[in-house]
């Protein structure tokens, strides 16, 4: 990568201006922080990854490991939120990839309640949440909120109220104890999750597919560094997640205290008989093959198909085909992930596009983990933003590089 100068000061000329040097060098506000962000992944990658035992000795000293090598003598510590949908989360995680605390606040009798997410009740529910998260977060973690070097939080996409609740107490807290803050989009956040929770040795190789699929999401993504991604296939109606929760309440199947998906993944797996064995045979009941061939994801048919056939005869069937129905679902929707998947593979191979890794991401167990981490590279980068930074409550993963809502000083 070529050398560059980041120039220090204010911008000039008001909205989107740059600086000049002789003349010759322009740089707008989109193109520095992309020049920035760039270099930080690589510094990242080879200061904080490799040197840390992971194959490499430290450039630094020459050292075997980042423990006794100097210039990381001391850990990045961030406090991070999360309430981008129906989960309350807050964590502290370290530049030397340790998950100091992780606290997941549900909503499952709400959820349960009302059939799904119900904003408003979320919204409120995350307001009644966040304080006590934060605190047992910082508790578990045995540090105080002075012991934080920074704050990160979920930038977007997600439901614009719950959004506020995260990013409101992460810019109040970074703004009361002058801590540097980082805003970050959840999805990338799901997409660079391995290189915190997998061992070294199995770190996902540039580039790499992500098959993100989550209550909101269903994405199939090309990532060619930190903060480059290409979507290769998105929902043209409805996510995978959401599908399941709602062929779950379909089939009257008990949640258990999990949340539908996971409860309808359970009784798949369950026999119905004792002694019978779940061997994964396809099931007698045909369910639809949306778009074959074409990468999109669709799954608005899979629950409709049910929805049907339960209605065709008046609700009432035995258990035998409540078991099927739930499996050819099932069936179907993990089908519909690994069809668009080969495509995905033979698209990118067509562009010349070597892939290296596959990963497979999304959930909520590590939901204010993974935002702290993603954030980590622009802590170290310097690459921080205004106490006045405003939600994203859609925002492509293809835009992350580009200018959010202007600031209040932006405005100015």
């Amino acid at each position: 990568m070529p050398a560059f100068h980041l120039w220090k000061g204010s911008w000039g000329g008001g909205g989107g201006g740059g600086w000049e040097k002789g003349g010759k060098v322009k740089i707008g506000r989109a193109e520095q922080r992309e020049i920035v962000q760039r270099r930080a992944q690589r510094e990242w990658v080879d200061e904080h990854f490799r040197c840390a035992g992971f194959g490499r000795r430290c450039r630094h000293d020459g050292s075997s490991t980042r423990s006794t090598c100097r210039s990381h003598a001391r850990r990045f510590t961030v406090l991070a939120l999360e309430s981008s949908a129906d989960d309350t989360c807050a964590a502290v995680v370290t530049s030397d990839r340790k998950i100091l605390s992780n606290v997941v606040v549900n909503q499952q009798a709400f959820l349960k309640e009302y059939g799904g997410i119900h904003p408003y009740v979320a919204l409120h529910a995350h307001q009644r949440n966040m304080p006590g998260a934060v605190q047992r977060a910082l508790r578990e973690a045995n540090l105080t909120v002075n012991d934080v070097d920074g704050i990160a939080f979920t930038l977007g996409p997600g439901l614009p109220g719950c959004l506020s609740i995260c990013g409101n107490a992460a810019r109040t807290l970074a703004a009361v104890l002058s801590k540097p803050l980082v805003s970050v989009h959840h999805m990338q956040a799901h997409t660079l999750t391995p290189l915190l929770t997998s061992p070294p040795s199995e770190f996902p190789q540039f580039p790499f597919l992500t098959i993100l699929v989550s209550g909101g999401h269903t994405l199939l993504l090309l990532a060619s560094s930190l903060t480059s991604f290409r979507i290769l296939a998105t929902m043209l109606d409805e996510s995978i997640g959401n599908a399941y929760d709602k062929v779950a309440r379909l089939l009257n199947i008990p949640f258990d205290g999990r949340c539908a998906g996971a409860a309808l993944e359970r009784y798949c797996a369950s026999p119905l008989l004792a002694g019978e064995v779940v061997d994964g045979d396809v099931p007698e009941i045909k369910m639809p093959r949306p778009m074959p061939g074409r990468l999109a994801f669709s799954y608005t048919g899979l629950h409709s198909t049910i929805e049907r056939f339960l209605h065709a005869r008046g609700g009432t069937v035995d258990e035998r085909t409540w078991l099927d129905l739930a499996r050819s679902f099932q069936h179907a929707a993990v089908g519909q992930l690994e069809a668009k998947l080969v495509l995905g593979i033979r698209q990118c191979a067509a562009q010349g596009v070597q892939v290296k890794s596959l990963v497979v991401s999304g959930g909520v167990a590590n939901n204010a983990v993974m935002i702290g981490w993603a954030a980590m590279y622009r802590f170290m980068a310097s690459d921080t933003d205004e106490y006045s930074i405003e939600s994203c409550p859609v925002w492509s993963l293809e835009d992350l590089n580009k200018p959010g809502p202007p600031t209040d000083t932006e405005r100015m």
